[in-house]
């Protein structure tokens, strides 16, 4: 005798399109993160109304993304266009630095960066929209790769440790300020970075149980599906692309941190 399978209960059908939101949003984000960085702004959110606390949101959001920024590096790579051993230095300073930030988040109040923060990724909007060829083409370096090393990369791997929104517009712009590099080269170096300074948030998160493993695996396959989409999209489309998303991402990142710690609402009331 034949007899009719159940259809899925509403808890099952309510868990299997939040793993369809992770992805896609994971998805988006790798496509985001790998052009101008700034994915964690659709991510966090995200998986915070899945139901995970702050700290397990920003945790499992250094998960996926470590996997985006791995994928874009690899595309990259395979193209010629990074030499791998070149970044190794700086991208263990970026992960050594990034786990110290993510330590001192014990101990200091990241408050004072809701403020800074926003300021930084306004300017850096700022210049990549009004400036005349705002890194389209190398330039003389201001300082050395063993210079940027032990100064600027290290101030942005705690700061991704620390906090993180626009790590990855930071670690772009410093490149294309600090080293002289064309903005696609200096955004193609900052994936390097960005991986290794999640990798060290990670690192120390993970070792709390912080980290959703389940949620993380899940959208991990999209950051590696966006990660590749978003370097294909710097390989074809070049420094014009990134001009335009960066601005955007710096700004919507500088929007929300400012609504969120009601400096917009001041005033507007």
């Amino acid at each position: 005798m034949y007899v009719a399978s159940p259809g899925l209960s509403s808890l099952e059908i309510s868990a299997l399109k939040t793993i369809a939101l992770l992805f896609m949003l994971a998805l988006s984000a790798g496509v985001v993160d790998t052009i101008a960085g700034g994915g964690g702004l659709l991510i966090v959110p995200g998986l915070m109304v899945a139901g995970l606390d702050p700290v397990s949101a920003l945790a499992t959001n250094k998960l996926q993304a470590i996997f985006g920024t791995s994928s874009a590096a690899v595309c990259f790579w395979r193209k010629g266009k990074a030499r791998v051993k070149d970044q190794v230095f700086p991208a263990a300073i970026a992960f050594g630095c990034a786990f110290c930030g993510a330590v001192s988040l014990s101990y200091l109040d990241p408050a004072f960066l809701t403020v800074a923060a926003p300021i930084l990724l306004i300017t850096i909007a700022f210049l990549a929209l009004f400036k005349p060829d705002p890194g389209d083409v190398p330039r003389k370096a201001r300082l050395s790769l063993m210079a940027s090393s032990l100064t600027v990369i290290p101030l942005i791997g705690f700061y991704d440790g620390f906090f993180g929104p626009g790590t990855g517009a930071f670690f772009a712009m410093g490149g294309a300020i600090f080293l002289g590099l064309a903005v696609d080269e200096a955004t193609i170096r900052a994936k390097f970075y960005n991986f290794a300074s999640n990798f060290g948030g990670l690192v120390f998160f993970s070792w709390h149980g912080h980290t959703s493993w389940f949620y993380g695996a899940i959208m991990a396959v999209g950051a590696i599906i966006g990660g590749n989409i978003g370097a294909h999209l710097i390989l074809t489309h070049g420094a014009r692309l990134i001009r335009l998303v960066l601005v955007f991402v710096s700004l919507a990142i500088s929007i929300k941190l400012l609504w969120h710690h009601g400096f917009l609402q001041n005033l507007v009331s």
